[in-house]
Parts: C-alpha cells; structure tokens; sequence
C-alpha cells in the first residue's frame, strides 16, 4: 500500500457541500410512511416529526410501498386510469 492511505491524520475539505444541504422529511404519500435523511431538495412546506419541523419533500413511492421492496402485488392508479381501462373493455371479457 502507498503511504498516503496509511496517514490517518488526513484533513478533510471543508465547505464542500451546498447551503441547502440540510434534513428533509420524505413523505410517501402512497401509505402516510415519513422518513427523514440529508437533502438539497427545494421545499416549501414543513411537518413536523418528534417535535421538530423539517422541510417536507412529498414522494409518490418509496421502498415502504413499492411493490419491489413489499413482495406484494399493487396497482398503482394515477387520475383513474386503472378504472377507465377497465370501464373501456368491460364488455369484451373472454
């Protein structure tokens, strides 16, 4: 090994991440399900969670509700294009 990888007094960069970069709640608004981490998402709204606020960033699916994740099968139905499919070829059934 080099000698550089053995020093582990290396200083780190400082100032390298975004102002912006801070805690963000990631609401899935598929199942309620709120889970918080660091971000530079741009939000306007906040929640609040265990006492403090955090800027709120709304999901559609997270790993709580994706079908990969869960090992169950779901339809996910945007603006009831699920229910017009089916309202379309109800007549047509084999």
């Amino acid at each position: 090994m080099r000698s550089e990888f053995l020093n582990t007094s290396v200083i780190m960069k400082t100032a390298i991440h975004p102002e912006t970069y801070r805690l963000v709640a990631f609401k899935d608004m598929s199942n309620g399900d709120v889970f918080i981490t660091r971000s530079c998402a741009t939000t306007k709204e906040t929640i609040t969670v265990d006492g403090v606020e955090y800027p709120v960033v709304k999901v559609e699916i997270s790993n709580t509700s994706h079908p990969f994740y869960t090992g169950k099968t779901k339809i996910v139905d945007t603006a009831g294009r699920v229910d017009q499919f089916y309202q379309r070829y109800k007549s047509r059934k084999k």
